[in-house]
């Protein structure tokens, strides 16, 4: 190890369970909970019923998937020299070097067989829908780092996480607790998905000069310094309000308590922008994901008591 990398590597847990819950990136996987409680509260709403146990496997699974998109990333951010020395997030398992990319490889595939486990008995209650939603999750999961053009190497990363963190995972939960969908769930999906991406696109932001170097193209080097803000701006913001769109036919006040949320984003938006491109930038990171999920609570309550 080079002397910078072994400062990283004295950053990471002592411990094997230690450094694989830190590997998963516990900080963020609120991304995964948020549309399962935002889809099973419609899904209620629905047809006021709840399959609790198929909904608590697509929950587990979800988490699961998600795991292995972080730990399938740090090998292959390790193995493509992306995860270099001075990256400005958390050390990484693989690019700290107190792991093997092929171990930390396999440890993405055992959270995978974990995800296609929960996932099978969702899909004996779901049906091919959640057959073909999971299955396209894992596939997504693994090509967003692997493979000849990696998602994560694109612009479409914000795509890929507000499609499958979002519309895919609540229009799944909703098919699953009640059996049907509608536009109303695909909008609320579309408001779940916002803020997920906006976590990535804080990650790209504070990785894009490492990421340039490596030849990446993601959106937030595509847009630049500035227009990566708006971008994140429009997505914190823009969940809220499109949220609140979902509810009004539902509930008029509380689709406007959610619009009020919307000042939240223009505040984190200006914390944003205040912050410089360092590591500072992973603690707005953090609070964009807890965000996500205080509006996907506050989403659920309106659509359970329907104020």
């Amino acid at each position: 190890m080079t002397d910078v990398t072994q400062s990283r590597a004295a950053r990471l847990p002592t411990t094997r369970f230690g450094l694989w819950l830190h590997g998963a990136r516990p900080q963020t996987l609120v991304i995964s909970l948020a549309p399962v409680i935002v889809g099973a509260a419609y899904a209620w709403g629905l047809a006021e019923r709840f399959a609790a146990g198929p909904v608590a496997a697509a929950a587990l699974s979800a988490v699961a998937i998600q795991v292995a998109t972080n730990l399938a990333n740090d090998a292959a951010d390790a193995a493509s020299g992306v995860d270099g020395p001075g990256r400005a997030g958390p050390p990484r398992l693989a690019g700290s070097g107190v792991l093997s990319a092929r171990t930390v490889r396999l440890g993405a595939l055992v959270a995978t067989l974990v995800a296609a486990a929960f996932g099978l008995i969702a899909v004996l209650a779901g049906g091919w829908p959640i057959l073909a939603i999971g299955l396209a999750s894992i596939l997504a999961g693994w090509t967003y780092s692997f493979g000849p053009r990696p998602i994560s190497a694109s612009p479409l990363g914000e795509v890929f996480v507000i499609v499958f963190f979002g519309v895919l995972a609540v229009s799944g939960i909703v098919w699953l607790g009640a059996r049907q969908w509608d536009a109303t769930a695909l909008l609320l999906g579309l408001a779940i998905g916002l803020p997920a991406g906006a976590v990535l696109t804080a990650n790209n932001h504070r990785d894009r000069e490492l990421d340039a170097r490596a030849g990446r193209r993601t959106l937030a080097i595509r847009l630049g310094p500035q227009a990566s803000v708006w971008l994140y701006g429009a997505q914190v913001t823009g969940a809220s309000l499109i949220a609140a769109l979902a509810l009004a036919p539902l509930t008029g006040a509380g689709a406007g308590l959610v619009a009020l949320t919307g000042l939240g984003g223009l505040w984190m938006t200006a914390r944003f922008a205040r912050t410089p491109v360092s590591p500072a930038l992973s603690r707005r990171l953090a609070e964009t994901a807890q965000a996500g999920m205080a509006l996907a609570l506050l989403i659920a309550a309106v659509l359970v008591i329907r104020p």
